[in-house]
């Protein structure tokens, strides 16, 4: 299901990683290799290769060809410069139609937007395109700029997880939060300038 998400007022867009984008990833990984490292699980230094760039977008298409998982680069429309990502994944259907989604941007770019415009992005198309129900997101106890990123698209926290993954080799509490296709407030963004989408 390929397209591209766009949110001009903010200047950003979103589509899916293309193995052309395997040496943006590496450099964007790269340059964020030490800011990012507390928020993530560990990764030896294969990973950050070309080689596992590639890999990565390649598992990625496959998910989405299975319609397991989704996953977006956020790209700035003045120069087309990758700035971060933003991924569908764990998506159940039957009775459930719940996913997670996980995100992350550059810390050069951070602080301007962009990361709360791409989310609401992904939840439209989360909700219209893939028709889901539910969308949940984890972050550490103290990592407070992404909860505020969830609580402006409408997240709702809904408690802590215990240890509920491995963050830098250590099983981590999580704080969780949650979104409802039938919540109402994701369904009134694109009525204002600064939340169009087309999708």
């Amino acid at each position: 299901m390929p397209m591209s998400l766009y949110n001009t007022p903010q200047g950003i867009l979103l589509r899916p990683f293309r193995l052309a984008d395997s040496e943006a990833l590496l450099a964007l990984r790269l340059t964020n290799r030490e800011s990012h490292a507390p928020y993530e699980p560990l990764h030896g230094d294969s990973f950050f290769t070309l080689e596992e760039q590639q890999e990565y977008i390649r598992q990625k298409l496959r998910q989405a060809e299975e319609d397991r998982g989704y996953s977006f680069g956020i790209f700035l429309l003045e120069d087309e410069r990758l700035v971060g990502y933003i991924s569908i994944s764990n998506l159940v259907r039957g009775v459930g139609q719940f996913a997670d989604i996980g995100y992350m941007m550059d810390q050069h770019e951070q602080g301007k937007g962009h990361m709360t415009a791409a989310l609401k992005l992904a939840i439209q198309f989360a909700f219209r395109a893939l028709s889901l129900h539910r969308l949940q997101a984890g972050t550490l106890l103290h990592n407070e700029r992404s909860q505020r990123v969830l609580q402006k698209c409408g997240f709702q926290p809904e408690g802590i997880a215990r240890k509920l993954v491995q963050i830098q080799g250590t099983w981590q509490d999580h704080r969780m939060f949650g979104l409802l296709a039938e919540d109402n407030v994701w369904q009134t963004w694109t009525a204002t300038p600064s939340a169009q989408s087309h999708i």
